[in-house]
């Protein structure tokens, strides 16, 4: 059996149908707007990348086969925390209601794949303004993010057959991920100006 998550069609549609499903159902938030948002993202950031490294550092640890079987999880798993995140730092800024699938796709993958998300703001000085992406858009921007992460998902996949090391490896990844993406969803909600109406340019 192939040490390798595929890097094909089959898998890049997996991660844009569980991308789609991600997006479709935005979490929401019991978290308060803060008179010190700051400080309180960076408390949130924390926790959930602990969270996070637990998870996919657990989730490493299975030998064989059911490692890989298991890389699929391990990413949605990940995406669950970190949009719970972004919903949360949004909160806290006062920006729940500004809160649209294009905020998530922006902070969950600015780091990982800035070129298929970077038509999706326009940053003015401090102030960010995130323009508004029709259907067809979003499906473009998703392919484009499938392709990278299967890419990712492929590159790692020799990593998690290194009994104990692969799983820190994994969990330390996961921490920085999510470390990252908590760091880009405090800096656009609070610098964000507006979302505009018009649709992004495919």
């Amino acid at each position: 059996m192939s040490r390798q998550l595929p890097n094909d069609r089959n898998s890049q549609t997996q991660i844009i149908e569980l991308l789609n499903r991600i997006l479709s159902q935005i979490p929401a938030s019991s978290a308060e707007p803060s008179e010190v948002p700051e400080l309180m993202a960076n408390r949130i950031m924390s926790k959930a990348s602990r969270s996070a490294a637990v998870l996919s550092g657990g989730l490493a640890l299975p030998p064989g086969p059911l490692n890989l079987a298991l890389i699929l999880p391990d990413i949605v798993a990940i995406w669950g925390i970190q949009a719970q995140m972004v919903s949360d730092i949004a909160a806290v800024f006062g920006q729940t209601a500004q809160l649209t699938p294009e905020h998530m796709l922006y902070c969950m993958f600015r780091h990982s794949a800035c070129h298929a998300v970077s038509n999706l703001v326009i940053q003015r000085g401090e102030q960010y303004v995130m323009r508004r992406a029709g259907r067809r858009t979003l499906q473009h921007v998703l392919r484009r993010i499938g392709i990278r992460i299967a890419q990712q998902a492929a590159a790692k996949a020799m990593i998690r057959w290194l009994p104990i090391a692969g799983a820190l490896g994994c969990g330390g990844y996961a921490y920085l991920d999510t470390h990252k993406v908590g760091r880009t969803a405090a800096s656009l909600f609070g610098g964000i100006s507006s979302l505009e109406p018009q649709a992004v340019a495919a």
